[in-house]
Protein backbone atom coordinates (compact mmCIF):
# COMPACT_ATOMS: atom_id res chain seq x y z
CA UNK A 1 0.00 0.00 0.00
CA UNK A 2 1.30 3.42 -1.11
CA UNK A 3 2.39 5.62 2.19
CA UNK A 4 1.21 8.98 2.55
CA UNK A 5 2.96 11.29 4.08
CA UNK A 6 1.02 14.97 5.50
CA UNK A 7 2.64 17.76 6.65
CA UNK A 8 1.02 17.59 9.75
CA UNK A 9 0.73 21.60 11.74
CA UNK A 10 -0.44 20.61 14.83
CA UNK A 11 3.09 18.98 15.27
CA UNK A 12 4.65 21.39 12.76
CA UNK A 13 6.43 17.74 11.06
CA UNK A 14 5.82 15.62 8.28
CA UNK A 15 4.50 12.28 9.18
CA UNK A 16 2.81 8.85 7.83
CA UNK A 17 -0.50 9.34 7.89
CA UNK A 18 -2.05 6.32 9.84
CA UNK A 19 -5.63 6.65 10.15
CA UNK A 20 -7.92 5.81 13.39
CA UNK A 21 -9.78 3.12 11.00
CA UNK A 22 -8.29 2.67 7.37
CA UNK A 23 -12.06 1.35 6.77
CA UNK A 24 -13.14 4.38 7.16
CA UNK A 25 -11.48 7.62 7.00
CA UNK A 26 -12.58 10.94 7.66
CA UNK A 27 -11.86 14.32 6.26
CA UNK A 28 -13.26 17.86 6.77
CA UNK A 29 -12.80 21.12 5.23
CA UNK A 30 -13.89 24.18 6.24
CA UNK A 31 -15.94 25.70 3.12
CA UNK A 32 -17.10 28.95 1.71
CA UNK A 33 -19.61 31.72 3.00
CA UNK A 34 -22.18 32.11 0.73
CA UNK A 35 -22.69 35.52 -0.64
CA UNK A 36 -21.11 36.29 -3.02
CA UNK A 37 -19.34 34.82 -5.96
CA UNK A 38 -16.13 32.38 -5.09
CA UNK A 39 -12.90 34.78 -5.45
CA UNK A 40 -9.55 32.87 -6.92
CA UNK A 41 -8.09 32.36 -3.52
CA UNK A 42 -11.05 30.32 -1.91
CA UNK A 43 -10.51 27.82 -5.21
CA UNK A 44 -7.02 26.68 -3.57
CA UNK A 45 -8.11 24.63 -0.55
CA UNK A 46 -10.72 23.15 -2.73
CA UNK A 47 -8.30 22.24 -5.74
CA UNK A 48 -5.88 21.08 -3.08
CA UNK A 49 -8.31 18.87 -0.98
CA UNK A 50 -9.92 17.25 -3.78
CA UNK A 51 -6.52 16.23 -5.02
CA UNK A 52 -5.75 14.38 -1.29
CA UNK A 53 -9.76 13.15 -1.65
CA UNK A 54 -8.81 11.38 -4.93
CA UNK A 55 -5.43 9.73 -3.59
CA UNK A 56 -7.13 8.34 -0.13
CA UNK A 57 -10.06 7.39 -2.39
CA UNK A 58 -7.59 5.30 -4.41
CA UNK A 59 -5.26 4.47 -1.68
CA UNK A 60 -8.87 2.91 0.77
CA UNK A 61 -10.94 2.21 -1.23
CA UNK A 62 -14.04 4.83 -2.71
CA UNK A 63 -16.43 2.92 0.05
CA UNK A 64 -14.01 3.51 2.83
CA UNK A 65 -13.28 7.54 2.56
CA UNK A 66 -15.78 10.18 4.26
CA UNK A 67 -15.25 13.91 3.00
CA UNK A 68 -17.20 16.92 4.98
CA UNK A 69 -17.15 20.20 3.35
CA UNK A 70 -19.30 22.60 5.00
CA UNK A 71 -21.12 25.72 3.83
CA UNK A 72 -21.63 28.61 6.28
CA UNK A 73 -25.17 29.83 5.19
CA UNK A 74 -25.78 31.93 8.32
CA UNK A 75 -23.77 35.08 8.94
CA UNK A 76 -23.18 38.40 9.37
CA UNK A 77 -21.95 39.29 5.61
CA UNK A 78 -25.15 37.33 4.24
CA UNK A 79 -27.31 39.45 6.23
CA UNK A 80 -25.82 42.52 4.91
CA UNK A 81 -25.96 42.04 1.59
CA UNK A 82 -29.64 41.03 1.96
CA UNK A 83 -30.00 44.17 3.44
CA UNK A 84 -28.36 46.52 0.81
CA UNK A 85 -30.12 43.69 -1.95
CA UNK A 86 -33.48 43.77 -0.90
CA UNK A 87 -33.60 40.05 -1.82
CA UNK A 88 -34.40 37.23 1.14
CA UNK A 89 -31.36 35.96 2.22
CA UNK A 90 -32.42 32.60 1.55
CA UNK A 91 -32.80 33.39 -2.04
CA UNK A 92 -29.23 34.85 -1.51
CA UNK A 93 -27.54 32.16 0.03
CA UNK A 94 -29.30 29.36 -2.56
CA UNK A 95 -27.58 31.13 -5.74
CA UNK A 96 -24.37 31.63 -4.38
CA UNK A 97 -24.42 27.60 -3.55
CA UNK A 98 -25.19 26.83 -6.70
CA UNK A 99 -22.57 29.13 -8.19
CA UNK A 100 -19.63 27.94 -6.08
CA UNK A 101 -21.10 24.27 -7.19
CA UNK A 102 -20.79 25.49 -10.67
CA UNK A 103 -17.50 27.00 -10.36
CA UNK A 104 -15.85 24.32 -8.49
CA UNK A 105 -16.73 21.68 -10.81
CA UNK A 106 -15.21 23.94 -13.38
CA UNK A 107 -11.98 23.73 -12.01
CA UNK A 108 -12.42 19.40 -11.92
CA UNK A 109 -12.83 19.68 -8.05
CA UNK A 110 -15.53 16.09 -7.46
CA UNK A 111 -17.93 16.91 -4.57
CA UNK A 112 -17.23 15.61 -1.35
CA UNK A 113 -19.51 12.93 0.17
CA UNK A 114 -21.44 16.09 2.84
CA UNK A 115 -21.97 19.50 2.13
CA UNK A 116 -23.77 20.65 5.05
CA UNK A 117 -25.56 23.78 5.49
CA UNK A 118 -24.85 25.80 8.82
CA UNK A 119 -28.30 26.25 8.91
CA UNK A 120 -29.57 22.37 9.14
CA UNK A 121 -28.02 22.26 12.12
CA UNK A 122 -28.45 24.72 14.25
CA UNK A 123 -30.08 21.90 16.98
CA UNK A 124 -26.75 20.22 17.37
CA UNK A 125 -24.95 23.55 18.11
CA UNK A 126 -27.18 24.12 20.46
CA UNK A 127 -26.85 21.35 22.36
CA UNK A 128 -23.04 21.34 22.15
CA UNK A 129 -23.32 24.75 23.58
CA UNK A 130 -25.34 23.74 26.62
CA UNK A 131 -22.57 20.80 27.04
CA UNK A 132 -20.15 23.61 27.48
CA UNK A 133 -21.65 25.78 29.35
CA UNK A 134 -22.29 22.43 31.38
CA UNK A 135 -18.71 21.70 31.85
CA UNK A 136 -17.67 25.21 33.09
CA UNK A 137 -16.06 26.07 29.45
CA UNK A 138 -18.47 28.93 28.36
CA UNK A 139 -21.36 31.48 29.76
CA UNK A 140 -23.88 33.33 28.95
CA UNK A 141 -23.79 36.93 29.35
CA UNK A 142 -26.45 39.75 28.38
CA UNK A 143 -28.27 36.94 25.07
CA UNK A 144 -24.70 36.03 24.19
CA UNK A 145 -23.12 32.91 24.91
CA UNK A 146 -19.14 32.99 25.23
CA UNK A 147 -16.20 30.67 25.33
CA UNK A 148 -14.15 31.02 28.32
CA UNK A 149 -10.64 30.60 26.39
CA UNK A 150 -9.00 30.41 29.85
CA UNK A 151 -10.88 27.23 30.81
CA UNK A 152 -8.96 25.25 27.75
CA UNK A 153 -4.90 25.09 28.80
CA UNK A 154 -4.49 24.29 25.60
CA UNK A 155 -5.87 26.79 23.56
CA UNK A 156 -3.14 28.49 20.96
CA UNK A 157 -1.31 25.07 20.52
CA UNK A 158 -2.05 24.91 16.90
CA UNK A 159 -1.21 28.24 15.90
CA UNK A 160 1.99 28.27 18.42
CA UNK A 161 0.98 31.28 20.17
CA UNK A 162 0.11 32.59 23.90
CA UNK A 163 -3.44 33.88 24.78
CA UNK A 164 -1.17 37.19 25.55
CA UNK A 165 0.32 37.09 22.50
CA UNK A 166 -3.05 36.81 21.01
CA UNK A 167 -4.43 39.60 22.77
CA UNK A 168 -1.61 41.87 21.37
CA UNK A 169 -1.47 41.15 18.22
CA UNK A 170 -4.91 40.43 16.99
CA UNK A 171 -7.90 42.63 16.46
CA UNK A 172 -10.72 41.64 19.47
CA UNK A 173 -13.94 42.59 19.64
CA UNK A 174 -14.29 44.94 23.29
CA UNK A 175 -17.37 43.80 24.55
CA UNK A 176 -18.13 44.55 28.70
CA UNK A 177 -20.16 41.27 28.72
CA UNK A 178 -16.78 39.91 28.37
CA UNK A 179 -14.53 38.13 31.02
CA UNK A 180 -11.44 37.96 28.23
CA UNK A 181 -11.14 39.90 25.60
CA UNK A 182 -10.13 36.30 23.72
CA UNK A 183 -13.85 34.64 24.84
CA UNK A 184 -15.39 33.90 21.86
CA UNK A 185 -19.12 34.48 20.50
CA UNK A 186 -21.07 30.83 20.53
CA UNK A 187 -24.22 32.28 20.11
CA UNK A 188 -25.62 36.17 19.52
CA UNK A 189 -28.98 37.57 19.66
CA UNK A 190 -31.12 38.37 16.73
CA UNK A 191 -33.47 41.06 15.78
CA UNK A 192 -36.21 40.84 13.77
CA UNK A 193 -34.71 41.64 10.89
CA UNK A 194 -31.97 39.04 11.38
CA UNK A 195 -31.99 34.98 10.89
CA UNK A 196 -32.72 33.80 14.60
CA UNK A 197 -33.80 30.39 16.23
CA UNK A 198 -34.92 29.47 19.93
CA UNK A 199 -32.87 28.70 22.41
CA UNK A 200 -32.30 28.45 26.34
CA UNK A 201 -30.67 31.95 25.90
CA UNK A 202 -33.29 34.01 23.80
CA UNK A 203 -33.86 33.89 20.12
CA UNK A 204 -30.58 34.26 18.34
CA UNK A 205 -27.84 32.56 15.82
CA UNK A 206 -24.77 30.93 16.49
CA UNK A 207 -20.94 32.21 16.47
CA UNK A 208 -19.44 31.32 13.50
CA UNK A 209 -17.06 28.64 14.77
CA UNK A 210 -19.61 26.01 16.49
CA UNK A 211 -20.93 25.19 13.10
CA UNK A 212 -18.11 23.52 12.19
CA UNK A 213 -17.18 22.08 15.49
CA UNK A 214 -20.87 20.43 15.55
CA UNK A 215 -21.44 19.29 11.77
CA UNK A 216 -17.96 17.77 11.91
CA UNK A 217 -18.85 15.69 15.02
CA UNK A 218 -22.06 14.76 13.55
CA UNK A 219 -21.18 13.77 10.22
CA UNK A 220 -17.96 12.25 11.04
CA UNK A 221 -19.19 10.55 14.25
CA UNK A 222 -22.75 10.61 15.33
CA UNK A 223 -23.93 9.90 12.55
CA UNK A 224 -26.45 6.03 13.19
CA UNK A 225 -24.78 4.75 9.63
CA UNK A 226 -21.37 6.19 10.18
CA UNK A 227 -21.25 3.93 13.77
CA UNK A 228 -22.01 0.96 11.86
CA UNK A 229 -19.06 1.82 10.10
CA UNK A 230 -17.08 2.65 12.68
CA UNK A 231 -13.97 -0.45 13.88
CA UNK A 232 -14.00 -1.54 17.71
CA UNK A 233 -10.35 0.39 17.46
CA UNK A 234 -12.14 3.54 16.21
CA UNK A 235 -15.41 3.21 19.08
CA UNK A 236 -12.24 3.50 21.64
CA UNK A 237 -11.06 7.46 20.04
CA UNK A 238 -14.92 9.11 20.16
CA UNK A 239 -15.37 12.31 18.25
CA UNK A 240 -11.73 12.31 16.89
CA UNK A 241 -11.36 12.08 12.82
CA UNK A 242 -8.58 11.74 10.93
CA UNK A 243 -8.00 14.96 8.73
CA UNK A 244 -9.18 18.62 9.14
CA UNK A 245 -8.06 21.20 6.15
CA UNK A 246 -8.17 25.08 5.40
CA UNK A 247 -6.38 27.75 4.23
CA UNK A 248 -3.69 29.13 6.23
CA UNK A 249 -6.04 32.37 7.10
CA UNK A 250 -8.54 29.73 9.14
CA UNK A 251 -5.39 28.46 11.44
CA UNK A 252 -6.54 31.45 13.89
CA UNK A 253 -8.86 32.27 15.17
CA UNK A 254 -11.16 29.60 13.35
CA UNK A 255 -9.72 26.86 13.63
CA UNK A 256 -8.05 27.24 17.08
CA UNK A 257 -11.32 27.96 18.40
CA UNK A 258 -13.08 24.51 16.82
CA UNK A 259 -10.29 22.54 18.65
CA UNK A 260 -11.07 24.25 21.68
CA UNK A 261 -15.18 23.91 21.26
CA UNK A 262 -14.57 19.88 20.04
CA UNK A 263 -12.38 19.06 22.74
CA UNK A 264 -14.14 20.57 25.75
CA UNK A 265 -17.28 19.52 24.83
CA UNK A 266 -16.57 15.97 24.13
CA UNK A 267 -13.94 15.31 26.52
CA UNK A 268 -11.20 14.41 24.13
CA UNK A 269 -7.57 15.62 24.04
CA UNK A 270 -7.98 16.30 20.11
CA UNK A 271 -10.40 17.14 17.36
CA UNK A 272 -8.57 15.81 14.30
CA UNK A 273 -5.15 13.27 14.29
CA UNK A 274 -3.85 15.17 10.89
CA UNK A 275 -4.41 19.22 10.57
CA UNK A 276 -3.60 20.49 7.06
CA UNK A 277 -3.29 24.48 5.70
CA UNK A 278 -2.29 25.37 2.10
CA UNK A 279 -0.73 28.93 2.00
CA UNK A 280 -2.65 31.81 0.20
CA UNK A 281 -2.81 33.42 -2.98
CA UNK A 282 -1.14 36.00 -4.66
CA UNK A 283 -1.63 38.09 -8.42
CA UNK A 284 1.66 38.73 -9.97
CA UNK A 285 3.37 38.91 -6.82
CA UNK A 286 1.42 41.05 -4.79
CA UNK A 287 -1.81 40.45 -2.16
CA UNK A 288 -4.95 39.75 -4.14
CA UNK A 289 -7.31 42.91 -3.01
CA UNK A 290 -9.87 45.16 -4.71
CA UNK A 291 -8.16 48.35 -3.66
CA UNK A 292 -5.27 47.14 -5.74
CA UNK A 293 -7.17 46.09 -8.83
CA UNK A 294 -6.21 43.00 -9.25
CA UNK A 295 -9.26 40.99 -7.69
CA UNK A 296 -11.01 38.35 -9.60
CA UNK A 297 -13.47 36.02 -9.20
CA UNK A 298 -13.12 32.28 -11.04
CA UNK A 299 -16.35 33.12 -13.06
CA UNK A 300 -14.47 36.37 -13.74
CA UNK A 301 -11.56 34.13 -15.34
CA UNK A 302 -14.18 31.50 -16.86
CA UNK A 303 -16.16 34.15 -18.58
CA UNK A 304 -13.07 35.81 -20.15
CA UNK A 305 -12.54 32.15 -21.86
CA UNK A 306 -9.91 31.01 -19.57
CA UNK A 307 -10.91 26.59 -19.16
CA UNK A 308 -11.37 25.70 -15.62
CA UNK A 309 -8.47 23.01 -15.87
CA UNK A 310 -6.41 26.10 -16.66
CA UNK A 311 -7.09 27.05 -13.63
CA UNK A 312 -6.51 24.17 -11.89
CA UNK A 313 -2.89 23.30 -13.12
CA UNK A 314 -1.92 27.06 -12.46
CA UNK A 315 -2.73 26.32 -8.79
CA UNK A 316 -1.24 22.59 -8.59
CA UNK A 317 1.99 23.78 -9.97
CA UNK A 318 2.80 25.19 -6.87
CA UNK A 319 3.27 23.28 -3.45
CA UNK A 320 -0.21 23.58 -1.38
CA UNK A 321 2.27 25.23 1.73
CA UNK A 322 4.22 27.84 -0.53
CA UNK A 323 2.24 30.97 -1.72
CA UNK A 324 0.74 30.39 -4.99
CA UNK A 325 1.51 33.51 -7.43
CA UNK A 326 -1.19 33.72 -9.95
CA UNK A 327 0.78 35.51 -13.37
CA UNK A 328 -0.50 35.58 -16.96
CA UNK A 329 2.49 34.08 -18.55
CA UNK A 330 1.62 30.40 -16.01
CA UNK A 331 -1.71 31.10 -17.24
CA UNK A 332 -0.44 30.85 -20.78
CA UNK A 333 1.85 27.97 -19.97
CA UNK A 334 -0.81 26.53 -18.71
CA UNK A 335 -3.51 26.45 -21.52
CA UNK A 336 -0.44 25.55 -23.55
CA UNK A 337 0.21 22.64 -22.25
CA UNK A 338 -3.68 21.38 -21.52
CA UNK A 339 -3.79 22.46 -25.22
CA UNK A 340 -0.71 19.70 -26.37
CA UNK A 341 -2.40 17.14 -23.78
CA UNK A 342 -5.75 17.26 -25.55
CA UNK A 343 -4.48 17.49 -29.32
CA UNK A 344 -2.36 14.35 -28.07
CA UNK A 345 -5.12 12.04 -26.73
CA UNK A 346 -8.26 13.63 -28.76
CA UNK A 347 -8.99 10.55 -30.75
CA UNK A 348 -8.52 8.10 -27.41
CA UNK A 349 -10.99 6.72 -25.17
CA UNK A 350 -10.50 6.58 -21.50
CA UNK A 351 -9.97 3.51 -19.60
CA UNK A 352 -12.51 2.72 -16.82
CA UNK A 353 -11.99 4.96 -13.66
CA UNK A 354 -12.92 1.62 -11.54
CA UNK A 355 -10.23 -0.50 -12.54
CA UNK A 356 -7.89 2.12 -13.70
CA UNK A 357 -4.33 2.02 -11.26
CA UNK A 358 -2.23 4.88 -11.75
CA UNK A 359 1.59 4.31 -12.05
CA UNK A 360 3.60 4.56 -8.39
CA UNK A 361 5.61 7.34 -9.79
CA UNK A 362 2.60 9.61 -9.91
CA UNK A 363 1.11 7.91 -6.62
CA UNK A 364 4.41 8.65 -5.10
CA UNK A 365 4.33 12.20 -6.29
CA UNK A 366 0.84 12.82 -4.51
CA UNK A 367 1.29 10.93 -1.54
CA UNK A 368 4.15 12.68 -0.62
CA UNK A 369 2.65 15.73 1.39
CA UNK A 370 0.53 16.49 -2.08
CA UNK A 371 3.53 17.34 -4.35
CA UNK A 372 1.54 18.01 -7.42
CA UNK A 373 4.60 19.97 -8.82
CA UNK A 374 6.29 16.99 -9.02
CA UNK A 375 3.07 14.88 -10.22
CA UNK A 376 2.11 17.70 -13.21
CA UNK A 377 6.23 16.75 -13.81
CA UNK A 378 5.51 13.05 -14.72
CA UNK A 379 2.31 13.53 -16.73
CA UNK A 380 4.07 15.77 -19.35
CA UNK A 381 7.19 13.01 -19.38
CA UNK A 382 3.65 10.73 -20.66
CA UNK A 383 3.10 12.62 -23.90
CA UNK A 384 5.27 9.78 -25.93
CA UNK A 385 2.45 7.10 -24.18
CA UNK A 386 -1.18 9.35 -25.26
CA UNK A 387 -2.95 6.76 -23.57
CA UNK A 388 -1.74 6.71 -20.45
CA UNK A 389 -1.15 10.51 -20.51
CA UNK A 390 -4.90 10.74 -21.04
CA UNK A 391 -6.11 7.80 -17.93
CA UNK A 392 -3.05 9.76 -15.65
CA UNK A 393 -4.64 13.32 -15.96
CA UNK A 394 -7.72 12.02 -15.47
CA UNK A 395 -6.73 10.74 -12.43
CA UNK A 396 -5.36 14.38 -11.33
CA UNK A 397 -8.73 16.12 -12.40
CA UNK A 398 -7.53 17.03 -15.98
CA UNK A 399 -8.82 15.90 -19.56
CA UNK A 400 -12.33 15.69 -18.05
CA UNK A 401 -15.61 14.87 -20.64
CA UNK A 402 -16.82 18.65 -20.23
CA UNK A 403 -12.83 19.99 -21.51
CA UNK A 404 -13.31 17.76 -23.92
CA UNK A 405 -16.13 17.92 -25.37
CA UNK A 406 -15.53 21.90 -25.49
CA UNK A 407 -12.47 21.24 -27.27
CA UNK A 408 -14.44 19.22 -29.83
CA UNK A 409 -16.66 21.75 -30.19
CA UNK A 410 -14.00 24.50 -30.92
CA UNK A 411 -12.84 22.39 -33.75
CA UNK A 412 -15.86 21.61 -34.87
CA UNK A 413 -16.84 25.79 -35.29
CA UNK A 414 -13.23 26.15 -36.35
CA UNK A 415 -13.44 24.19 -39.03
CA UNK A 416 -17.48 25.54 -40.31
CA UNK A 417 -15.89 29.22 -39.89
CA UNK A 418 -12.69 28.61 -41.73
CA UNK A 419 -13.84 26.06 -44.23
CA UNK A 420 -11.02 24.64 -46.80
CA UNK A 421 -9.01 27.88 -46.62
CA UNK A 422 -7.73 27.92 -43.25
CA UNK A 423 -6.46 24.00 -43.72
CA UNK A 424 -5.05 24.62 -47.21
CA UNK A 425 -3.32 27.38 -46.13
CA UNK A 426 -1.62 25.33 -43.02
CA UNK A 427 -0.92 23.03 -45.19
CA UNK A 428 1.24 24.80 -47.13
CA UNK A 429 3.06 26.78 -44.54
CA UNK A 430 3.61 23.45 -43.05
CA UNK A 431 5.63 22.33 -45.95
CA UNK A 432 7.49 25.55 -46.45
CA UNK A 433 8.74 25.30 -42.72
CA UNK A 434 9.58 21.61 -43.31
CA UNK A 435 11.60 22.71 -46.44
CA UNK A 436 13.42 25.56 -44.13
CA UNK A 437 14.08 22.69 -41.63
CA UNK A 438 15.53 21.04 -44.28
CA UNK A 439 17.70 23.56 -45.88
CA UNK A 440 18.82 24.61 -41.66
CA UNK A 441 20.10 20.87 -40.92
CA UNK A 442 22.43 21.42 -44.15
CA UNK A 443 23.49 24.86 -43.28
CA UNK A 444 23.30 24.47 -39.43
CA UNK A 445 21.52 27.85 -39.25
CA UNK A 446 18.09 27.74 -37.70
CA UNK A 447 17.58 31.67 -37.70
CA UNK A 448 14.71 31.54 -40.71
CA UNK A 449 13.25 28.51 -39.05
CA UNK A 450 12.89 30.21 -35.82
CA UNK A 451 11.65 33.17 -37.07
CA UNK A 452 9.15 31.63 -39.36
CA UNK A 453 8.29 29.00 -36.18
CA UNK A 454 7.66 32.59 -34.65
CA UNK A 455 5.32 34.33 -36.62
CA UNK A 456 3.24 31.44 -36.67
CA UNK A 457 2.92 30.90 -33.03
CA UNK A 458 2.16 34.81 -33.15
CA UNK A 459 -0.76 33.79 -35.49
CA UNK A 460 -2.42 31.18 -33.00
CA UNK A 461 -0.64 28.04 -34.62
CA UNK A 462 0.64 25.40 -32.48
CA UNK A 463 3.75 24.27 -34.23
CA UNK A 464 4.70 20.53 -33.83
CA UNK A 465 8.26 18.74 -35.96
CA UNK A 466 8.97 15.67 -35.73
CA UNK A 467 11.08 13.16 -37.82
CA UNK A 468 8.15 12.20 -40.24
CA UNK A 469 7.66 16.27 -40.40
CA UNK A 470 5.72 19.38 -39.38
CA UNK A 471 2.14 19.50 -38.24
CA UNK A 472 0.52 22.66 -37.88
CA UNK A 473 -2.73 23.23 -35.60
CA UNK A 474 -4.97 25.96 -35.01
CA UNK A 475 -5.12 27.12 -31.28
CA UNK A 476 -7.81 28.87 -29.23
CA UNK A 477 -6.27 32.29 -30.58
CA UNK A 478 -5.82 31.53 -33.95
CA UNK A 479 -6.07 34.12 -36.57
CA UNK A 480 -6.21 33.53 -40.49
CA UNK A 481 -5.42 37.39 -40.89
CA UNK A 482 -2.53 36.78 -39.84
CA UNK A 483 -1.26 33.99 -42.09
CA UNK A 484 -1.25 36.26 -45.04
CA UNK A 485 1.96 38.15 -44.34
CA UNK A 486 3.57 34.39 -44.47
CA UNK A 487 2.52 33.68 -47.39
Amino acid sequence: MTTIKLHNTKTRKREDFNPIDDKNVRMYVCGPTVYDRAHLGNARPVIVFDVLNRLLRHVYGEDHVTYVRNFTDVDDKINARAAESGRSIGDITAETTQWFLDDMAAVGALEPDHMPRATAYILQMVEMIEGLIAKGHAYAADEHVLFAVESYKEYGALSGRSIDDMIAGARVEVAPYKRNPMDFVLWKPSDDATPGWDSPWGRGRPGWHIECSAMADELLWKEPLRQDRLSEGAKSQPHVFDIHGGGLDLQFPHHEDEIAQSCCANGTDEMARYWLHNEMLQVEGKKMSKSLGNFFTVRDLLDQGVPGEVIRFVMLSTHYRKPMDWTEKKRDEAEKTLRKWLDLTRDLQPSDPTTFAPDQKLLDAVADDLNTHLALTYLNALTAQPQKLLDHARWLGFLGDKARQDDEKARSAYTTSMGSGASDALASLANRLDELRQTAMQSKDFSQVDAFKTALLAAGVEVRMSKTGVDLQPASNFDLAKLDALK
